[in-house]
């Protein structure tokens, strides 16, 4: 008799950095669900995003495919519909699989994608026939509160209570939806439940009494290394005028700021801890594959900068966290680098299933754990001349700007907090080569939709390798 199929939880939170976890070396946050993952299963502490915007992101996690391989290279590009999803895959092997919050699907933001079913929370709602948490809401005598998720605009990096409740939050009705789920779903199947959190993503809008779980005056200020600028693109330029975060920085309100992204935090693993005790008061949670990640992380006013679309770390690494008994278990710290490109090969080998005809370009994560494998792993946002492409192996971080027409270095084992450019410092230059040697032929690997190609380079003169030093 073929072993039982496990049950697979996915929780994804919205903009989440990597450093919001206690276990993993935040001294200050409190997240004891988060704590437990990593105690019962194993942290992939270097998580990264193949690319740190919302759409982009979802498309590679979704599809199992880079960028440049499934072209959806930002939030302004279609996802494809002509590759089968990670729903797909996981129906086809036996599973029932639904869908609560944001899934952020484009073009057509309420399409299943394979799920069999879905209850509907997407960021931006506004009516109630397309959205089942803003139906929801008004139904609870609520219509009149026009910013749900919180105020946008010029509000939008303004840390702000919500304006609802905490029993209506975004983030407790993705938690009511899910045991909704769990306490009516047909037992005879397996279940892939994907919990998509919007939150943290701003504006950071806790509900009362959540926002005073951390106090501002307490909160530690942004990270702002003396050459930090040589570390912007043009997407941080970008970002921080239509944030309107370019016309001056007030540390208090940056403190507030992060005390509410921190509370954010706090309540999504407090509202997974109930989901997590359904499963074990019905005896299936070690019967369930968790893994908890996020879309991309957050600035936070670290290097002056705000929002996302970078490769620094504050933006590109996200949590990692996965337990299952069998497959992940014994309170594991990994230093490979993986990616979310990695979860659908991960989820088929837990489910004992193959990929059939689609093409992944990830790894299951459970063949990484201890084996001590060397891994380069690559990003992307944008394309052309527009692009920011990565390359890391988990000691240097090759990033290259196409915008900018500018190379960039980073050496975490001198350097992990990242705070200086070493892409021209000629000790580096041999470095600087080979990661740039193989990011160019990653991008132009044959079979995929826009390599990156003479455009991308336009008018860069690559630096010619100097003498070896002294």
């Amino acid at each position: 008799m073929p072993p039982k199929q496990p049950n697979i939880l996915f929780v994804l939170t919205d903009q989440q950095r990597s450093d919001t976890v206690h276990a993993a070396g935040n001294p200050y946050i409190r997240t004891p669900v988060m704590d437990r993952l990593c105690r019962e299963g194993v942290n992939f502490r270097k998580g990264y995003t193949p690319s740190p915007v919302c759409v982009s992101a979802r498309a590679a996690m979704v599809t199992g495919q880079h960028p440049h391989h499934n072209g959806c290279y930002d939030n302004g590009f279609p996802q494809p519909q002509d590759r089968p999803s990670m729903m797909d895959l996981l129906s086809a092997a036996g599973y029932y699989c639904h869908g609560v919050g944001k899934m952020h699907f484009t073009p057509e933001r309420n399409a299943l994608r394979g799920f069999h079913s879905r209850d509907t929370q997407e960021e931006i709602c506004r009516t109630v026939e397309v959205d089942d948490y803003l139906t929801a809401v008004h139904q609870e005598g609520f219509d009149h509160v026009h910013d749900v998720m919180g105020a946008r605009g010029e509000m939008y990096y303004i840390p702000q209570i919500s304006q609802l409740p905490a029993r209506l939050h975004p983030t407790a009705w993705v938690a009511d939806r899910s045991i909704d789920f769990l306490n009516n779903r047909d037992s005879s199947k397996p279940f892939f439940l994907w919990s998509s959190f919007i939150h943290p993503h701003p504006p950071f809008s806790p509900p009362t009494p959540w926002n005073k779980l951390y106090r501002g005056a307490n909160m530690p200020l942004p990270k702002r290394p003396e050459a930090m600028e040589d570390l912007w693109t043009h997407f941080n330029v970008n970002q921080n005028r239509y944030k309107y975060r370019d016309a001056g920085l007030d540390d208090r309100m940056l403190q507030v700021m992060r005390a509410y992204y921190w509370a954010c935090v706090s309540l999504i693993d407090y509202s997974v801890g109930r989901i997590l005790e359904v499963l074990e008061a019905e005896g299936e949670l070690d019967n369930t594959l968790i893994l908890w990640s996020s879309d991309h992380g957050e600035f936070l006013g670290d290097y002056n900068c705000f929002g996302k679309r970078s490769f620094l770390d504050a933006t590109a690494r996200v949590p990692m966290l996965v337990r299952h008994p069998d497959r992940f278990s014994g309170g594991l710290v990994e230093d490979t680098p993986v990616s979310l490109i990695d979860l659908i090969p991960t989820f088929l080998g837990a489910a004992g299933a193959d990929s059939g005809n689609a093409e992944l370009d990830g790894v299951d994560l459970a063949g990484l754990v201890g084996k001590g494998e060397s891994r380069t792993i690559y990003g992307q946002i944008q394309q052309g001349d527009r692009g920011v492409y990565m390359a890391y192996d988990g000691d240097l971080k090759y990033v290259y700007s196409a915008g900018d027409q500018k190379e960039y270095l980073l050496d975490h084992r001198v350097d992990p907090e990242e705070t200086r450019n070493a892409a021209y410092n000629l000790f580096y230059a041999e470095d600087v080569k080979r990661m740039r040697d193989g990011l160019i032929q990653f991008f132009q690997s044959e079979g995929y939709t826009n390599p990156l190609d003479g455009d991308a380079w336009k008018g860069y003169e690559k630096p010619a390798l100097p003498d070896s030093p002294d």
